[in-house]
């Protein structure tokens, strides 16, 4: 006899579906999982054995054959443990037949009961694109995958109680997707950060355009604290980034936490990191890699301290996720990509000591262009905001307690006002830095003395083609934040001068 019961697999943080088909036949008792399984799917054969015995239900004494299709596909993981003993007992004739229009998956402990696994959210939206009306999954997986609309999700803590559902004996409850959780009041405020009125335009100008901005000036100078609280003056997630920003840690199996934040990503690896814990890779042997930073910051924030300090390996796999929102990565297992659309703040000293432009500096110019070559000239072309930040005066210090600071809560009303001039104009969710290059010029119309002073700083400047792009963008945000449907010369004044650093490198 031949079962049949449907389940999901994972391919980076796509789902797709497969068929789980059993076969009893006569000869030595045994059991074989076909259709390029890794050693988790393999191993699923004694987890099921047990988890069936537990659960009082008669082990077939004969030989079985488990597919796994389409059986041209690497299955990973222990999704498919659920599945698997369903369709065992069908082709048993210890349970029905599951409903065809039903898809389940799931790990199994030794004792009957459900584990989480990775990626629910995307299973559960292949599911509905298949046409499926029910997934069945893990207790822990059920409110990540109940924002698959269009497809009832039902938890289930153990098989005896799938079981009873499916019977008709105790029918189970769908589960609802979880209301959008609250921002939790957090000590993270720019009122905290005193004076410093250059970073915090610049911050600001970021959060409204979507623009990737870098950080240079001495210890001590608050480039950390500034960019550790620019996640307060970003926008909300839509609901369209909140479910990709889900899919993404579901494929890690952080996926509840993913729904309980409220916040952007935002992420913080520390210089040493590697290339692929930076781009994503270093999976279990024969499995697909795993997502890195850049995926994990997804939609939010991936702030790089000590910016020359990571290899230039490291520093040069940002380069195509920064300008196609992308990356893509190849290893022995296949091919795979990841979405990687983030903000990039990065903080460094100007030179070795830190000190660059003080008395106080010990470097030599040759010392500080070695530092500064760090950085390659194309990595620093897709920074749109190079920020010189000064030291913190005495003045600012002294008046700690008594001049009023600024709160990001009035800072973010400003980049809120000035996001919806964009969608309004560009379309939902196209911040100014997304403007596609044949847009531009529809988009970011030059007053004649700005389109004057573009083209003679153009070349006074040595901008690049993509450079010249970057800054029409920037200057585009700094006019959306004046409320001007017209890039004026003032705006395009405040984007040129925040291209100083690659001048700096380069010479």
């Amino acid at each position: 006899m031949v079962s049949r019961v449907f389940s999901a697999g994972l391919s980076g943080i796509d789902g797709y579906i497969v068929t789980v088909e059993c076969f009893l036949s006569g000869g030595l008792p045994r059991l074989d999982v076909v259709g390029l399984p890794t050693g988790a799917v393999s191993e699923a054969g004694e987890r099921v054995r047990a988890a069936a015995k537990a659960c009082a239900f008669d082990w077939p004494v004969s030989r079985l054959t488990v597919n796994l299709a389409p059986a041209d596909t690497k299955k990973a993981g222990t999704a498919y443990d659920l599945p698997i003993l369903l369709s065992i007992l069908a082709a048993a004739g210890e349970i029905d037949a599951p409903p065809d229009n039903a898809l389940f998956f799931g790990e199994l402990s030794l004792t009957g009961e459900l584990r989480p696994v990775c990626g629910a959210l995307s299973m559960a939206l292949a599911a509905r694109d298949a046409g499926f009306k029910t997934v069945f999954v893990p207790a822990m997986n059920a409110a990540e995958a109940s924002y698959a609309s269009g497809v009832t999700v039902f938890p289930i803590r153990t098989l005896n109680e799938l079981l009873g559902h499916l019977n008709g004996r105790k029918p189970l409850t769908p589960c609802a997707p979880p209301p959008r959780p609250e921002p939790q009041d957090d000590a993270l405020d720019f009122a905290h950060v005193l004076g410093q009125h250059a970073v915090k335009r610049a911050l600001e100008i970021a959060a409204a355009g979507g623009h990737n901005v870098l950080l240079s000036g001495p210890p001590g100078s608050g480039k950390s604290m500034a960019a550790k609280r620019f996640s307060t003056i970003l926008p909300p997630l839509s609901d369209s980034e909140r479910l990709e920003v889900i899919r993404v840690w579901s494929a890690i199996g952080r996926g509840q936490e993913a729904v309980e934040r409220a916040e952007r990503p935002f992420r913080a690896p520390h210089h040493n990191s590697s290339a692929n814990a930076m781009a994503g890779g270093s999976g279990a042997a024969g499995r697909l890699p795993v997502p890195g930073e850049i995926t994990l910051a997804h939609r939010g924030v991936l702030f790089l301290d000590e910016f020359p300090e990571f290899r230039r390996d490291v520093l040069e796999t940002l380069r195509q996720p920064l300008e196609d929102g992308r990356v893509t990565i190849s290893r022995v297992a296949g091919q795979v990509t990841y979405p990687a659309r983030f903000q990039l703040i990065a903080a460094m000293n100007p030179c070795k000591c830190g000190w660059y432009g003080t008395e106080r500096c010990t470097c030599t110019k040759a010392a500080v262009q070695q530092y500064l070559h760090r950085l390659s000239g194309p990595l620093l072309d897709r920074i749109d905001l190079q920020v010189a930040v000064q030291p913190v005066e005495y003045a600012a210090l002294a008046a700690r307690g008594q001049a009023s600071e600024e709160h990001s809560a009035d800072i973010r009303a400003r980049v809120l006002a000035a996001r919806e001039r964009q969608y309004a104009r560009q379309g939902a969710d196209v911040c100014n830095a997304a403007i596609p290059p044949p847009q531009l010029a529809e988009h970011c119309p030059l007053s004649a003395d700005a389109s004057r002073m573009f083209a003679a700083a153009f070349q006074r400047l040595g901008l690049t083609a993509r450079a010249h792009d970057r800054v029409l963008r920037v200057a585009r945000t700094i006019a959306d934040l004046a409320d001007s449907s017209v890039i004026e010369a003032e705006h395009l004044a405040e984007a040129l001068q925040y291209r100083s650093l690659d001048r700096a490198a380069g010479s």
